[in-house]
């Protein structure tokens, strides 16, 4: 008795705070139509003699115009709030066709725990699953000509169960690492709350609040002309004041929903959910992970890998061995997994991957010959190698364009390629210099200028005549920038055949958390805050679920500081690597941008036709790469070059860290400290030492792209 009236209580607080919504919907109603009632009280009583006189006869027609403009008003308001496009999350539906016994399982689900079963099941790369309301008419069914296995039910047609139930979204990595059992006890709660979702008043009253969230985002998109400056910022104001109103009692209403649902669903599996929810906690890690370490790389090189959810298996099979938790798990491991309910769950994974690339990095929707998938085994040659000599090559160009040597004067003959003994030289500090201190306030990028001056001076030898302190800074473009324009600075002995695999939209936002549970959660949000319009179609959209986008700050300066305890020479070669890289970004984003247009691919693909994909990455995965950061990356590429061409290193794939060097079959995992010696110090010694002990040899010249 306890648990029904959990229930009861849960869903009748849910259903009086809809009703308080509604309330508030009813009193705006009553406000915009009182000018027209006084309007109307004025006109009758013209009409039978009662209100005559010249007074009110110009009381009446001030009133009425006033009521004719507020209806007007109220009309447009109300008509926008109803028509504006919601935000939807970007998903890959599952046919039910495609997985029938997922469908068979949810059903079953919905019926032990006696509520409504979803329209439709959808995945999501995220680890999360919630209930999604699409009856809006933007979001209504596609004609069955197009999609006739989108939505699941052999009852009756799939117009009618679309328009009544939600639909079901789940986080794809929990069926490729859950057990059945371990997902079904997570879907319990969620699949329980449409029951609360099918009362009436709770569903006009989330229409309601997803209409006013919509209108503030119409009303925010920027308008040229004034009038529709005017009729947007009316707009603002009058759904900003209706939000205010009722957050309260939308954040309450959903607080009851939830706890509805949650008490509802202690009848079914509740002492393996408590056991699932263990699961859930290492997926979110696992997949985070995997996302930063191993996904971006290829992204950013023009691949995307196309087997994400069964990479976070291999991720969180390697953390529990590192982690001996091996033992704990390898009989949960023998069960069957929740992948094996899709028919094909190698064709979902790699829609969903797909997806994961768009949102998180802003790839194109169909595979190209620079934006192609990449197996796992392929990993290591075509990622981790190419990724490592790219950056070395680009080290070499913005080497040359410094003026730096190729080789020392008593260097043997044939040693004028691409070195690592090139690199070390340079950065090296001379024993009569120290470290550069950086005074508060200084230009980062006039202390840049300087340092590049005095290396240059430092490395120009014997033979270079004097700079003359008269003669002109301007320093003329390297060759990768202009291949016509004459430079002095020797030709590198290498190409660039990756220039143009860079990164599509590759920005560097900081991201939020994306596993936020509160995003399964109708958008009440803060109405104070201007929101990116969901129905304008030449507006870019926001990120789905509720994240905050942190303030950006000045990247001059976070290179100021990040670059405050470094060498002059490492300083000027890490802004000379920075702006490299923001030459090559800034080429390539126009052809990604193209891409980012196109149709999507295959049926299995992300429903575009539910969201607008034209502002990609929605969720960037990391902030910006400081100028430290860049050039320790470049530098370690460096090393690993040298070590596969000189020692017989290979490149492999660590599951949780990334790209990594192998060495006889075993892992390096101490080069980062000696990289940063160089790097803030300018001290190569413990760096050589690491590489004798190896056998590399920083003098051999490496292959470059």
């Amino acid at each position: 008795m306890t648990g029904i009236g959990g229930v009861e209580m849960g869903a009748q607080a849910a259903r009086s705070r809809a009703l308080a919504v509604l309330r508030v919907r009813s009193r705006a109603l009553a406000v915009a139509l009182l000018p027209a009632a006084a309007a109307v009280i004025l006109l009758v009583g013209g009409s039978t003699g009662h209100l005559a006189g010249g007074g009110w006869d110009v009381l009446r027609w001030v009133v009425s115009v006033l009521a004719l403009c507020v209806l007007l008003a109220a009309a447009g308001v109300a008509l926008v709030v109803a028509r504006s496009r919601p935000a939807v999350t970007p998903t890959v539906t599952v046919a039910e066709e495609s997985a029938p016994d997922l469908y068979r399982m949810v059903r079953d689900l919905a019926d032990r725990l006696d509520v409504p079963a979803p329209s439709a099941i959808a995945l999501t790369p995220d680890c999360d699953s919630w209930l999604e309301d699409r009856t809006h008419p933007a979001h209504g069914p596609p004609p069955a000509e197009k999609h006739h296995d989108d939505l699941a039910g052999p009852g009756g047609p799939a117009h009618r169960r679309s328009a009544t139930a939600p639909v079901l979204v789940i986080g794809s990595p929990f069926l490729w690492w859950m057990r059945v059992g371990e997902l079904r006890a997570v879907l319990a709660p969620v699949v329980a709350g449409t029951g609360p979702s099918a009362h009436p008043d709770i569903a006009a009253a989330r229409r309601f609040i997803r209409g006013l969230d919509a209108a503030v985002a119409v009303a925010s998109a920027g308008r040229r002309d004034p009038l529709s400056r005017v009729a947007c910022a009316g707009l603002g104001w009058a759904s900003r004041l209706l939000l205010r109103s009722c957050r309260g009692h939308a954040a309450e209403m959903e607080r009851g929903v939830a706890a509805a649902a949650a008490e509802r669903a202690q009848a079914v599996d509740y002492g393996l959910r408590i056991v699932a929810q263990e699961q859930v906690g290492l997926a979110y890690a696992g997949w985070d992970r995997l996302l930063t370490r191993v996904a971006l790389p290829a992204w950013r090189m023009g691949r995307w890998p196309s087997r994400l959810d069964v990479g976070v298996v291999a991720a969180l099979t390697e953390l529990s061995r590192r982690d001996r938790l091996a033992e704990g798990f390898a009989s949960r491991l023998g069960e069957r997994p929740a992948c094996d309910l899709l028919e094909e769950p190698g064709v979902m994974d790699e829609a969903v991957s797909l997806l994961a690339a768009r949102l998180f990095h802003g790839g194109p929707a169909e595979t190209g010959a620079d934006w192609s998938p990449v197996g796992w085994e392929e990993y290591p040659e075509e990622v981790v190698d190419r990724t490592w000599r790219t950056d070395a090559a680009r080290l070499h160009r913005v080497l040359d364009t410094l003026g730096v040597r190729r080789a020392a004067e008593d260097a043997a003959a044939g040693t004028d390629g691409p070195t690592l003994a090139r690199v070390l030289d340079h950065l090296a500090t001379p024993d009569a210099a120290s470290t550069t201190p950086r005074a508060a306030g200084t230009d980062a990028h006039a202390t840049g200028s300087d340092a590049h001056a005095a290396g240059t001076e430092t490395e120009s030898g014997p033979d270079t005549p004097p700079t003359d302190p008269d003669a002109p800074t301007d320093t003329p473009q390297p060759a990768y920038d202009d291949p016509d324009a004459p430079t002095d600075a020797p030709q590198p002995a290498y190409d660039d055949r990756d220039a143009s695999r860079r990164p599509f939209g590759d920005s560097d936002a900081s991201r939020p958390s994306y596993g936020d549970p509160g995003a399964s959660l109708p958008p009440v949000g803060d109405p104070d805050t201007p929101h990116p319009p969901y129905g304008d179609p030449d507006t870019p959209h926001p990120p789905y679920g509720d994240h905050a986008t942190p303030a950006p700050t000045t990247p001059a300066e976070d290179d100021e500081d990040d670059l405050a305890d470094t060498t002059a020479r490492g300083a000027a070669l890490a802004a000379g690597l920075t702006a490299q890289l923001a030459r090559e970004e800034a080429e390539a984003r126009p052809a990604g941008a193209h891409a980012l247009s196109s149709a999507p691919g295959p049926a299995a693909g992300p429903d575009a036709a539910l969201w607008d994909d034209r502002a990609l990455p929605l969720l960037p995965l990391q902030p910006p790469r400081t100028g430290r950061e860049i050039l320790t990356a470049h530098i370690t590429a460096m090393v690993c070059c040298a070590a596969m061409d000189t020692a017989g290193a290979a490149p492999a794939l660590d599951w949780l860290d990334g790209p990594s060097l192998l060495f006889d079959g075993a892992r390096t995992a101490d080069l980062a400290p000696s990289v940063l010696s160089l790097v803030e110090s300018g001290d190569p010694g413990p760096l050589r030492a690491w590489m004798t002990e190896l056998g590399i040899r920083p003098e051999k010249p490496v292959r470059l792209v």
